[in-house]
């Protein structure tokens, strides 16, 4: 019988320790148009784009439940995503995976000049912002991208973006004193939405909907509250107690479907009863 285990002095792809070249070279061949994989071809930067952001969502999950084995996988996801992109654009020209090493390493050290420079390492962290700020702004200035806002990302999530943008002009000026300020125009916004809920208005209701939480965004900023995170949790919670619900409904032989409002409250509120008492938020 003879030794079917592949060598890798031979085929460095089948050499587990071949690191990030065995990666590159695996997807090159994937990519190979005579003897690649079919549906890896056929794509392209749109069409990986989305499996892309899924694998940066997949990361932040499996942070969020401390599932490090979990992240050790997805964050390979994630990489795949970096060398596959780079793999299409080497084919299609425009640049390669060591144009992209080169570049945010170059970044890294030119943002960083308080540790790989001769910048002082004395300074608050509002100090450290405002520097990588201005570092920031020389770049945007370089890609001709004057604009304080220019270069948030519009593919980024609604209320992630919403945060961006606040950021970016509060470092400006261009924000409220103090929380106050932000909970006034949250009881403003509240009434117009009210207000444009009464006049049937479909496309005015949207836009005061969108102006509310554009405003919840910037009172979780002002608190130093999170919102994509909040709001994640807040999913998570809801998750939790409407299972709570469906399994209590089980244990009776019914679903959701064959309970009342009131019965399902009355078991929500218990669940909930339940996590405070747990120590559960």
């Amino acid at each position: 019988m003879t030794d079917q285990t592949p060598d890798p002095a031979a085929d460095p792809v089948h050499d587990p320790d071949g690191g990030l070249p065995r990666l590159l070279e695996i997807m090159r061949r994937l990519r190979d148009p005579d003897t690649g994989c079919p549906w890896d071809i056929e794509q392209d930067f749109d069409s990986i784009a989305p499996y892309t952001i899924e694998e940066a969502y997949e990361v932040a999950d499996a942070i969020e439940r401390r599932d490090w084995d979990g992240l050790r996988g997805e964050l390979g996801d994630l990489l795949l995503q970096a060398v596959y992109h780079a793999q299409m654009a080497d084919e299609a020209g425009h640049f390669s995976f060591d144009d992209v090493v080169r570049g945010v390493a170059d970044k890294m050290v030119a943002r960083h000049p308080h540790v790989f420079g001769d910048a002082s390492r004395d300074k608050s962290a509002d100090q450290q912002v405002a520097d990588w700020e201005a570092i920031k702004a020389a770049e945007r200035a370089g890609r001709a991208q004057g604009g304080v806002l220019d270069d948030v990302a519009l593919a980024l999530p609604a209320l992630m973006r919403a945060e961006k943008l606040q950021k970016r002009a509060a470092r400006v000026g261009f924000d409220w004193p103090d929380v106050s300020h932000v909970l006034d125009k949250l009881a403003e916004e509240s009434a117009e939405l009210v207000a444009a809920r009464d006049s049937a208005d479909q496309a005015a209701i949207a836009d005061e909907f969108g102006d509310l939480l554009f405003v919840v965004v910037n009172l979780g900023r002002h608190l130093g509250v999170d919102p994509e995170a909040a709001l994640r949790g807040t999913n998570a919670k809801f998750t939790r107690r409407f299972r709570a619900i469906e399994a209590a409904l089980a244990e009776q032989g019914r679903s959701p479907r064959d309970a009342t409002l009131d019965e399902m409250d009355a078991i929500w509120t218990a669940a909930k009863r339940a996590e405070k008492a747990g120590g559960a938020d």
